[in-house]
C-alpha cells in the first residue's frame, strides 16, 4: 500500500471522523476505488427493512425492504450480489458484517468490474462495518435511524443488555431473536465464548414492562458476573437466585435455561430454573434431552441446581427458547409447539438459510402463526456445533 491508498486513507482519516459523517467518508472512498456510487443501509430492530444511511455526497435512496428487494436477499442470504445496468456497469450489493452480525447492506455502482476491483471494494465494505460498530457506541444516531417507531423504556433496557444477535467461527455459530422488538419486557439472552467452551442462557423474568426488564437485567449482570468469574453452571445459578431473592421483594423470579458446550467433545451441559429444557434438532429429528430434573425459578430456590447432560453430534443445533415460542397459539387454538419449531429450523437449514436468517424467518412465522397478534414475550437462542470435518459451516 501507498500513502495514496484510499484503504489506507480511509483508515487515517477515521480517527476524528463524527460519526454522521462516516457514510460520506465511506461513498468518498468507494469514489477513489472506481464506485461511483455508495450507500449504506442500515437493517431496522425488527430486520424487516434497509435504511439508508444519508450523508454529504451520498446519493438519494428510499427503504428497502428485506423481503422484496435485491439488497434485502444480499442481506438474508449473506452473499453478494450484483444486476446489470447497461453493458458495462454493475450494482453491487454486499452484506455489512460485524463477524457474521448482520447490520445492513452496501449498495455500489461500479463500472468495468474486475475481481481486483471486486476485492478492495470488499476491504471497503468490511471497514466501514467495523467502524459502524465502533462509532455507534458514541452516537445515537445509527440507533434512531433504526427505529421505525418509539421503544418503550422496557425494551431500551432489554436492547442495551442484549450481545450481538449472532457469532460465528469455526466450530460454533449462535444467533439469537426476540419479540416484540420495540415493546419486550421481561425475555432476553446472552452468550459468550471462551476459548474451549460456549455459553449460553436464555431467561424469562416474570410480569411485562419496565418491572420485568428491571428483573431480567439483574440476572443477567449477575450471570455475567458469575461466568467471568469462571464458576461452574450450579454456582452461576445459585448467584442470579441470591441477587433476585436479595433485591426483589414479593414473588418476583425468573424462570432460565443456562447451558454450556466443550467445543473440543460436544458435551453439552445445563441447569433447568423452571424453564423449558433444551432441545437438539439432528438431522432433521427432534430430540429432548433427559430426563432432566427441574427446579424453582430464580429468586425461589433454596439449593443449587443439578446439573443435566447431553452428547452433541456434529452438525446438532441446540435450541434454547422461552414460552412464547411454542406456546404461541392460532386463533383457532393450535400451539405452535415444539415439533413445529424443529421442524422450521430444519427446513430453514435445507434451503441453505443461515443460522441467523433461520431465526429472522422464525420469529416472523411465530407472529404469523398468531394472525400478527404476539400473546406473550418470545425469545431464541440458538447454537450449531461443528467439528470442521463435515460440510463448509453456515453463517
Amino acid at each position: 500500500m501507498t500513502d495514496d491508498d484510499p484503504l489506507q486513507a480511509f483508515l487515517d482519516d477515521v480517527h476524528l471522523l463524527a460519526p454522521d459523517r462516516l457514510s460520506a467518508a465511506v461513498a468518498s472512498r468507494g469514489r477513489q476505488l472506481g464506485a461511483e456510487e455508495t450507500v449504506v443501509y442500515l437493517t431496522d430492530y425488527e430486520q424487516l427493512l434497509l435504511q439508508p444511511v444519508r450523508g454529504e455526497g451520498v446519493p438519494p435512496r428510499q427503504e428497502l425492504s428485506v423481503e422484496g428487494s435485491v439488497g434485502g436477499r444480499a442481506f438474508r442470504r449473506v452473499e453478494v450480489l450484483s444486476t446489470r445496468v447497461d453493458i458495462r456497469t454493475r450494482r453491487l450489493w454486499m452484506p455489512l458484517l460485524n463477524g457474521v452480525e448482520r447490520l445492513g447492506v452496501v449498495e455500489m455502482l461500479v463500472r468495468d468490474l474486475t475481481p481486483t476491483l471486486e476485492a478492495r471494494l470488499r476491504a471497503l465494505v468490511s471497514l466501514a462495518s467495523e467502524l459502524f460498530v465502533v462509532n455507534d457506541q458514541y452516537t445515537d444516531i445509527f440507533a434512531q435511524l433504526r427505529r421505525r417507531k418509539t421503544l418503550s423504556l422496557a425494551a431500551e433496557i432489554q436492547w442495551e443488555l442484549l450481545p450481538p444477535l449472532s457469532f460465528g467461527s469455526d466450530r460454533v455459530v449462535i444467533a439469537g431473536a426476540l419479540e416484540p422488538a420495540y415493546d419486550i419486557g421481561g425475555d432476553t439472552f446472552d452468550y459468550a465464548v471462551n476459548g474451549p467452551t460456549a455459553d449460553l442462557m436464555v431467561l424469562d423474568a416474570v410480569g411485562h414492562g419496565l418491572p420485568a426488564a428491571l428483573l431480567a437485567s439483574a440476572a443477567v449482570g449477575a450471570y455475567r458476573h458469575a461466568r467471568r468469574n469462571m464458576w461452574d453452571l450450579p454456582d452461576i445459578a445459585a448467584a442470579m437466585n441470591d441477587v433476585l431473592a436479595g433485591q426483589f421483594t414479593g414473588s418476583r423470579f425468573a424462570t432460565a435455561a443456562i447451558a454450556r458446550l466443550h467445543l473440543d467433545t460436544g458435551q453439552l451441559r445445563w441447569v433447568n430454573a423452571g424453564h423449558p429444557d433444551p432441545l437438539i434438532v439432528r438431522d432433521g429429528a427432534l430430540l429432548r434431552p433427559g430426563p432432566c430434573k427441574p427446579h424453582p425459578p430464580l429468586g425461589l430456590q433454596t439449593r443449587k441446581p443439578d446439573v443435566c447432560e447431553a452428547s452433541l453430534h456434529a452438525g446438532d443445533r441446540v435450541v434454547l427458547y422461552t414460552d412464547g415460542i411454542v406456546e404461541a397459539r392460532s386463533p383457532d387454538g393450535e400451539f405452535f409447539g415444539d415439533e413445529r419449531l424443529a421442524d422450521f429450523i430444519h427446513r430453514a437449514s435445507a434451503d441453505g438459510d443461515p443460522a441467523p436468517e433461520t431465526l429472522r424467518r422464525l420469529m416472523r412465522r411465530v407472529l404469523t402463526h398468531q394472525a400478527d397478534h404476539l400473546q406473550d414475550d418470545a425469545s431464541i437462542v440458538m447454537l450449531e456445533w461443528r467439528t470442521g470435518d463435515e460440510r463448509q459451516l453456515q453463517i
